[in-house]
């Protein structure tokens, strides 16, 4: 006797009705979801455009460590300096967008634009936003024996001596120099900008003499305002630093347009697929309020921010603009 295996008719609705979806869910799939879905199947690259032992270097290697624990796959730093960083940032720009190239950046970003009238990639069509990991205060320091007790005096003494006061930054260009001359504009003093090679060598020059005083960004001298090798006399930020919360804001002390929020986040080259993107958005968050690396970022001077890749968009955006028409005024050009 032959036996015929029977399918309830409901059963048999449902697995139509699945096979039917899943055909459905294929046929309109863009690429980039299935390549997201898949992500990461090998190293993965975060390409930095500073040399190693920098904040943006460490902040990369804080994320590298714990997205290689997170993700499965090894997310490995690469240094590419040089060029006021935009040589590391325009190999980033050329990279193909399959979400295993990303770049960590500084507020150098934003300055770019108005440094380099000749600049190979466009900061806001060439790349997409990931997420803003942390800010930094610039924060201005001085030998503890500098005459000038606060932010007032200081600006009376610079003043009362026109290019007496010799400020060091880390070379044309850097951060440091930028928030100096941003100093200098807001406070309608003449300050005069002595480079040298690297952020480590301008505490240095104050320690020495050498020059009367630098805007670094709090990360790079904590330590020595710690130990009271230098003194701190103001912080560049709207709020105070939980690190120095005895050290006054620059508006505080009554510079009301003095504002520097120096900055490191992760982007990567336009048309990396969205759900790549919002993923890593997502592991920066979570990584920069987890506690170990929150309380590593607070310790060093850091804000852990983690935010998302619009808001970061809308920031990068402003940041942008606000600094070219700075370095504009300034009179601040590089070749």
């Amino acid at each position: 006797m032959v036996m015929f295996a029977f399918t309830p008719p409901h059963r048999f609705m449902r697995t139509a009705l699945a096979v039917a979806l899943a055909f459905l869910a294929a046929l309109f799939l863009r690429p980039g979801d299935v390549a997201a879905q898949k992500w990461p199947e090998r190293n993965v690259r975060i390409v930095t455009p500073f040399g190693a032992g920098g904040g943006t270097d460490i902040f990369a290697r804080i994320l590298a460590q714990r997205f290689s624990e997170r993700l499965g796959q090894q997310f490995i730093v690469e240094n590419r300096p040089g060029a006021g960083s935009t040589i590391g940032t325009e190999y980033v720009a050329r990279a193909p967008a399959d979400g295993y190239t990303f770049l960590m950046t500084s507020a150098s970003f934003s300055f770019s634009p108005g440094l380099y009238p000749k600049l190979r990639y466009d900061p806001i069509e060439d790349f997409v936003r990931v997420s803003q990991a942390v800010s930094v205060p610039h924060v201005i320091v001085v030998l503890p024996s500098f005459p000038a007790k606060d932010l007032q005096d200081f600006v009376r003494l610079a003043r009362d001596r026109p290019g007496d006061v010799l400020y060091a930054s880390a070379g044309p260009g850097s951060a440091m120099h930028l928030a100096g001359a941003l100093f200098g504009i807001v406070t309608k003093t003449q300050i005069t900008h002595v480079p040298y090679k690297g952020g480590g060598a301008t505490a240095t020059a104050v320690m020495s003499g050498e020059a009367t005083t630098a805007f670094n960004t709090l990360e790079t001298v904590l330590a020595l305002i710690q130990s009271k090798r230098l003194r701190a006399v103001a912080v560049s930020t709207r709020e105070r630093s939980p690190a120095l919360p005895d050290v006054p804001t620059a508006i505080e002390a009554g510079i009301k347009d003095y504002e520097v929020t120096g900055w490191f986040g992760l982007m990567a080259p336009k048309g990396t697929p969205a759900a790549i993107v919002e993923q890593l958005s997502r592991e920066t968050a979570a990584a920069m309020q987890s506690p170990d690396i929150r309380d590593r970022t607070l310790k060093q001077g850091a804000n852990p921010i983690g935010n998302s890749p619009a808001e970061f968009e809308r920031f990068v955006r402003s940041d942008v603009a606000r600094w070219t028409k700075i370095i504009r005024q300034a009179g601040i050009k590089l070749e």
